[in-house]
């Protein structure tokens, strides 16, 4: 992530909580089928992706890559990003 200006030596993983799903307008979960709460009239997106742990750093660039195109593309749906941007 450094490589590309994102600084996550203060990350850590962060379980989801019921709270947060009542407070997300979009829950997003990676392949963990994380969302306990499943609340009617919320959007759910469960993105299939590679988990990098242990992986090679080819890898773990394609995770991050993919993640990326994921957030770009549900950014534009919401009509939170312009298309080329």
């Amino acid at each position: 992530m450094k490589e590309i200006g994102i600084d996550m030596t203060e990350a850590v993983p962060k379980p989801l909580t019921d709270q947060m799903v009542v407070d997300a307008d979009v829950v997003v979960t990676m392949g963990c089928g994380d969302a306990s709460l499943v609340i009617i009239h919320k959007t759910y997106r469960d993105w299939s992706v590679n988990d990098p742990a242990g992986q090679g750093i080819d890898t773990v660039r394609q995770v991050r890559d993919s993640v990326r195109s994921h957030v770009a593309s549900l950014l534009l749906e919401l009509g939170l990003m312009e298309p080329g941007a």
